[in-house]
């Protein structure tokens, strides 16, 4: 059995992350001989090497503090240095404007893993570990070159403009630094009963890359930009229910189905914020004439008290139980 404080073992980990690193900056070599597809693949490589880099560590119990501070240089050259230089060859060379993008998103990257670093010592809520804090350096990197993709596989068209590029370009940096919650796959739980199901869609998946490696490279890119607002829906709906915190996935969705079926019991409805003030003032008015047993405005003899109360329930959006039924 080979111990994990051996030297071979603890060297693992930081051995891939270094291949991350050249196959990142053999993209800037490819895209400087115009092989742009070339290009692509190394940065795809240097995002599956930086998926892995990690895990072993953690597997093997090998991290250190070297291999933090040398996977942050690594993802800082790899999916910012070289993304911005690989567009830059393709769209703008010799043009100012175009390097300003190319030095935005580069800045914006080392920004994003600087403060991936600090939030490392932060305390945080357990919920939050699910989640990334804007979009990470590996997914930014390949969203960013997602123009020269859709050209390389369906030739130029308006993807390829210098002007929609350079504010693409501009738009992943500033997800980059936001503080938009992102999914973090570190987190999935696998239910046992989908296992199956998943094995043959990973199989799918593996043949359509093989087939269709640009298309199926694409699809998944437009995948994660769709997933962020479900991810952001689900961010705040954790943060105030505590109870949801630390159980799985069933009870969460148990939990939330039961939130659902009680509003609906109670007869709640959201109402419309431009009217619910002046209806809630109207409804809850006391009444001049001193007859405090009535709810609303005008209630004395002869008044139907109890139609008036319904009536202006109804005008906030509510419907009351027991005896107004």
């Amino acid at each position: 059995m080979v111990r994990a404080t051996t030297p071979g073992v603890r060297l693992l980990p930081n051995a891939i992350t270094v291949l991350a690193l050249c196959s990142g900056l053999s993209a800037v070599q490819f895209a400087l001989n115009r092989q742009f597809l070339l290009a692509i693949g190394a940065i795809g490589v240097a995002a599956i090497l930086d998926s892995l880099d990690g895990r072993i560590a953690r597997l093997l119990d090998a991290t250190s503090k070297m291999g933090a501070e040398l996977d942050s240089l690594s993802d800082a050259i790899s999916f910012g240095v070289a993304p911005a230089l690989v567009l830059y060859v393709w769209q703008w060379d010799a043009e100012r404007i175009g390097w300003v993008a190319a030095l935005i998103f580069a800045v914006c990257i080392v920004l994003r893993l600087a403060r991936f670093n600090t939030f490392l010592d932060v305390e945080k809520p357990p919920y939050a570990n699910e989640f990334f804090v804007g979009v990470p350096a590996p997914a930014g990197g390949l969203l960013a070159l997602l123009p020269l993709i859709l050209e390389q596989e369906f030739h130029q068209g308006w993807w390829s403009e210098p002007v929609v590029v350079w504010i693409w370009t501009v738009a992943i940096a500033a997800l980059l630094i936001s503080r938009i919650p992102t999914l973090s796959l570190k987190s999935v739980k696998v239910p046992p009963r989908i296992v199956a199901p998943l094995l043959v869609g990973v199989g799918l998946l593996a043949a359509a890359i093989i087939q269709y490696p640009l298309i199926a490279l694409a699809a998944a890119l437009l995948l994660y930009l769709a997933h962020i607002p479900y991810s952001v829906r689900r961010y705040y709906w954790l943060a105030k229910h505590p109870e949801a915190w630390d159980v799985p996935p069933r009870e969460r969705r148990a939990i939330r189905r039961a939130r659902r079926g009680r509003a609906r019991r109670l007869g709640l409805r959201p109402p419309r914020l431009q009217q619910v003030a002046g209806a809630a003032r109207r409804a809850v008015r006391l009444p001049r004439n001193g007859n405090s047993d009535s709810l609303g405005r005008g209630y004395g003899p002869g008044t139907d008290g109890q139609g008036q109360r319904k009536r202006s329930w109804r005008r906030i959006g509510l419907r009351q139980r027991g005896g107004d039924k």
